[in-house]
């Protein structure tokens, strides 16, 4: 009988952290608090496009929800005005994750014109979330 209660308490517990992470799946929190002038590390400022706030997804490439991740955020680059995508690959660049402070891909970071963190995005984004975390630093294409 005892193992009965631990099959069912197993099963609660396990029930229940899904929950949890598929409730934080693609949260949209604002930028890690920063010094003022803070620029990001060298590798990721290399990769910012000048002039364009810059969604910095940081995936691997036998992510599956990385490869989501990338299809949402293409096409919200693609129909934003002033908005750039860039991909790193953490598996081949994984000083990047850690100077970056990334546990896991998919994440996307989005930084202004001037480099500052604006927003942190981990897993798969939603794309009307995305939109109106974005719409006062950057507007969609009429």
């Amino acid at each position: 009988m005892a193992g009965v209660w631990v099959l069912g308490g197993t099963l609660v517990l396990g029930v229940l952290a899904g929950i949890v992470l598929t409730t934080r799946d693609g949260r949209i929190r604002r930028g890690m608090n920063q010094p003022q002038g803070t620029a990001p590390p060298e590798s990721v400022a290399d990769a910012l496009v000048p002039g364009m706030v810059t969604l910095v997804q940081l995936s691997t490439t036998f992510c599956a929800p990385c490869r989501q991740a990338r299809a949402v955020l293409a096409r919200v680059a693609e129909t934003t005005d002033g908005l750039a995508h860039v991909e790193i690959d953490v598996a081949e660049r994984p000083e990047v994750a850690e100077a970056l402070r990334v546990l896991r891909t998919p994440t996307t970071i989005v930084y202004d014109a001037g480099g500052a963190e604006l927003l942190r995005i981990g897993g798969v984004p939603k794309t009307a979330a995305l939109r109106d975390a974005l719409a006062p630093h950057a507007r969609p294409t009429e």
